[in-house]
């Protein structure tokens, strides 16, 4: 049997020490860079976001431009615009909900903005009848169609 000297207790400590800190510094490395990829997607959205938001401002200013991604028997009414862009931010809100950037709290207030613009405005109607949902994603859809709207 090998004796151990208090040299060879340190040399086994130190290297047991060098490890742990090894894998630690792993596993905080691996949750800060999927932390980074939300961040990174998110800023992307944003952008996206806010360059559709500017289209849809030239839209409200020159109504006669909807047709170019609408159609010419679209609605080509400023209001229309503006219910479009409602929604786009009740889309906005939404997919930052399922990204869990939104908190529950903040999701409340958002979830009653959205009714309340469905049930007592023209987005509604605008939403049935200019086919809106279908400049949306699926998910989104679904929940305007199945949550808001019934």
């Amino acid at each position: 049997m090998v004796d151990f000297g208090f040299a060879d207790w340190l040399t086994l400590a130190q290297t047991v020490g060098i490890i742990g800190t090894m894998l630690m510094t792993l596993y905080f490395s691996k949750r800060q860079i999927q932390a980074l990829k939300v961040d990174t997607e998110t800023r992307v959205l944003n952008d996206l976001d806010e360059k559709r938001y500017r289209i849809s401002q030239l839209m409200i200013e020159r109504p006669e431009m909807i047709s170019v991604v609408a159609g010419p028997t679209s609605g080509s009414k400023p209001e229309h615009v503006v219910a479009y862009m409602v929604a786009m931010v009740c889309a906005h809100a939404y997919h930052m909900r399922e990204r869990k950037i939104i908190s529950d709290n903040e999701w409340l207030g958002w979830l009653q903005w959205i009714r309340t613009d469905f049930a007592e405005g023209t987005v509604r109607r605008d939403w049935i009848e200019l086919k809106l949902g279908q400049w949306f994603d699926p998910r989104f859809r679904d929940f305007i169609d199945k949550e808001i709207i019934t």
